[in-house]
């Protein structure tokens, strides 16, 4: 398995403020306090992590509950174990999508399991967790797979298990349309070790976030990875004082997030989150739906049409903590309330949230735990690898669209005479022209750029008529388009990184756990760009 880094500078869409963060720039420093590179601050940040020793031993039974139930490896009970005896949390999560999502959330849990690595060569015990977003309440987000099929297109697998509208989508159950689902999966990914796992972990009658658990428990379980389940009542109880605080504070915290996002602005950033005057970062469970709340006054406060006052909201965190749910900004304070984090491995998007919600990491924790770059990549398997070869292409080439990418093959596929002839064409009009120049600097100098202007024009009509000899051979060949077509679905599908779209599960069914041991060492903590990976 080899790999080199490609700069996400060179990825249509990356956003200046993920840049920046990964140049860690001056401009963007007052909202990252430590750069992307781990090996830089580890140490030193691993002395600032505070957290109280009586929190330790509840949220170690839940964890141990919660990942026995999951069918945990010894590995990860073992990772368990060293986390009741005092070791820092290495954090990752993501949503719980079908059949474990997108590759990205495979990424985000081996770049966890790498730092934390890591971190034990520097002497810091340390264990990879990941964080289920089960409350998430976006089912389109997560109800929804894509695997390859006939000739490498991409087809999408949807479950269509529902529940109340804004209802947390961890707790969905699904139907008899799941084994459907898990059939056509194993149709699409042949009679493999994954498929399997698939069929065991999502079953009728089971929901989205503990079939995730399962499959995930299942795929790292050499690795050691430990679930957590965020919806928990019993972590929601371990967190009823912040819960509380955050009712208390909820004006202070709302104009420290309206004061970070004029920062942001005055350096030219985005924010990932819109923020108003009313809002609050907790979300209410009621009656199934996650539904926002918002401050109608100091003392009072809005759930969907019904007013509350504080004084009341305050018993409900106190008595019933489980009812309330913290929002994209405020669940890594959660996260890191509940959990010893040394650092959280994210994506661009929640890289962004962490420059939001960092004043309020300072106000209600005193410390802002540093955000990592999660392992991003592109699977180049040989197939596509030898199509790039053959054609000469870069990974960049990609980037120019389906029409561009298939004239570039079609140039490649025209006759080898008049390729070379039209290269021979090309290197003698420069030759000449270079002859011509040089005797008419001698002779009249204001004729030089004269010259240039009528090379460039030559050229240009050499390449106009080699490009129209190119969409000629298109038209008699379907190699073009279908070489062009099988380059786009698997290395840039629908115009996005691959990494995004196939579904994890399809490289692990295709290449087996190895996969995994490969990719482990293929992460590098000193690249922080995107990566090319031949398998």
């Amino acid at each position: 398995m080899n790999s080199h880094c490609f700069p996400f500078r060179q990825i249509p869409h990356t956003t200046r403020l993920f840049l920046d963060y990964l140049d860690h720039t001056p401009s963007v420093q007052p909202f990252y306090p430590r750069s992307a590179h781990f090996l830089e601050w580890a140490v030193d940040e691993s002395k600032r992590v505070q957290y109280p020793a009586d929190r330790r031993k509840p949220v170690a039974d839940v964890l141990e509950r919660q990942n026995k139930s999951f069918g945990a490896s010894p590995r990860t009970l073992e990772n368990i174990a060293a986390f009741r005896s005092g070791a820092l949390a290495l954090m990752t999560g993501q949503q719980v999508g079908l059949f474990g999502g997108p590759v990205f959330s495979i990424y985000k849990a081996l770049t966890a399991v790498k730092y934390a690595a890591e971190a034990k060569k520097l002497g810091i015990d340390c264990v990879p967790i990941f964080w289920l977003a089960t409350e998430d309440h976006d089912l389109e987000e997560v109800n929804q797979v894509h695997l390859p099929g006939a000739e490498g297109n991409l087809e999408k697998l949807t479950s269509s298990a529902h529940d109340g509208e804004d209802a947390p989508v961890g707790n969905i159950r699904f139907g008899p349309e799941i084994t459907e689902l898990t059939a056509r999966a194993k149709e699409l990914l042949g009679d493999s070790e994954m498929s399997a796992q698939l069929a065991e972990c999502y079953r009728p009658d089971e929901n989205f976030g503990v079939a995730f658990a399962k499959l995930f428990a299942r795929i790292f379980s050499e690795q050691g990875v430990i679930v957590l389940d965020a919806s928990d009542p019993e972590l929601d109880a371990i967190a009823a004082p912040l819960y509380r605080e955050v009712i208390e504070r909820a004006p202070e915290l709302n104009q420290l997030l309206l004061q970070r996002d004029q920062e942001l602005q005055a350096a030219e950033y985005h924010q990932q989150v819109r923020i108003t005057e009313t809002s609050t970062p907790l979300f209410v469970i009621r009656d199934g739906s996650r539904i926002p709340l918002h401050m109608a006054s100091p003392d009072h406060f809005q759930i969907g049409k019904d007013q509350i006052t504080k004084t009341k909201l305050l018993q409900m965190a106190q008595t019933s903590p489980q009812v309330f749910s913290p929002n994209v900004l405020f669940r890594p304070v959660v996260q890191d309330y509940l959990l010893p984090t040394l650092a959280y491995v994210g994506g661009a998007a929640e890289v962004a949230y962490f420059a939001q919600v960092g004043a309020v990491y300072q106000a209600l924790a005193g410390r802002i735990t540093p955000i990592l770059p999660r392992f991003s990549a592109t699977l180049i398997e040989p197939k596509a690898q030898g199509l790039l070869e053959r054609y000469k292409l870069g990974f960049a080439d990609l980037f120019q669209g389906h029409e561009a990418l298939r004239e570039r093959i079609g140039s490649h596929l025209l006759d080898a005479k008049l390729q070379t002839s039209f290269e021979q064409a090309q290197a003698s009009v420069a030759r000449s022209m270079a002859a011509i120049t040089e005797c008419l600097e001698r002779l009249d100098k204001t004729l030089v750029d004269s010259a240039k202007n009528a090379e460039s024009k030559m050229l240009h009509q050499l390449e106009s008529l080699r490009s129209r000899a190119a969409r000629a051979e298109l038209r008699q060949s379907e190699v073009a388009e279908r070489h062009a077509r099988l380059l786009s679905n698997a290395l840039y599908p629908d115009k996005t990184l691959q990494e995004r779209e196939f579904a994890g599960v399809y490289f692990l069914a295709k290449h087996g756990r190895e996969l995994l041991d490969g990719l482990l060492a293929t992460i590098n903590p000193d690249c922080v760009d995107h990566q090319l990976v031949m398998l």
